[in-house]
């Protein structure tokens, strides 16, 4: 292939990656009755790297989420993440006949030995969390699937933080 035919097409392919971003930007209106521009939709369902939106969110009951979400490499919970847990933990304590099941993922960024080893961790806090308001460890089972089960195949960053996840299943 020429020089000229792979700077041709790099450009096409820039000139085609500026006008997708141009069509995806909106303006929002801010609390001060001010607006200003988000560069994408993804912007409006993630703060910072971690999913802030719901269309992946079950429920582990009514009005309880059964997932938490995780900033990249990270198995510290977030302010949003420790009250979705508390709401479990509550849910957790009135019906004591329910074990759980806390599965943590991954993106798909990095080794499988690596997310694996991350998604544990991330079950882990959860699990940790639910302990400390009062649900016994013998009624709740770690497990990680690393980056094996994503919700959003996607490869971008609002897919990847959908996958940077642990969710509450039910076991019995």
């Amino acid at each position: 292939m020429s020089l000229s035919k792979i700077l041709k097409n790099t450009f096409l392919v820039v000139i085609f990656g500026l006008v997708v971003t141009a069509c995806t930007t909106t303006i929002k209106k801010t609390a001060v009755g001010k607006y200003s521009k988000i560069e994408s939709e993804s912007e409006v369902q993630m703060q910072g790297d971690v999913y802030i939106g719901t269309d992946t969110v079950g429920e582990l009951s009514k009005g309880v989420p059964d997932r938490v979400f995780f900033a990249t490499n990270e198995s510290i919970l977030t302010t949003i993440s420790r009250d979705t847990l508390r709401k479990q933990a509550t849910w957790l304590r009135e019906n004591s006949n329910v074990n759980v099941v806390v599965e943590g993922h991954a993106d798909e960024r990095g080794t499988r030995e690596y997310n694996l080893a991350l998604g544990e961790r991330r079950a882990n806090a959860a699990k940790d969390y639910l302990m400390t308001y009062g649900v016994s460890a013998d009624r709740i089972s770690v497990i990680s699937y690393g980056k094996e089960r994503p919700v959003d195949s996607g490869s971008n960053p609002l897919s990847w933080s959908k996958n940077r996840r642990s969710v509450t299943v039910k076991a019995n």
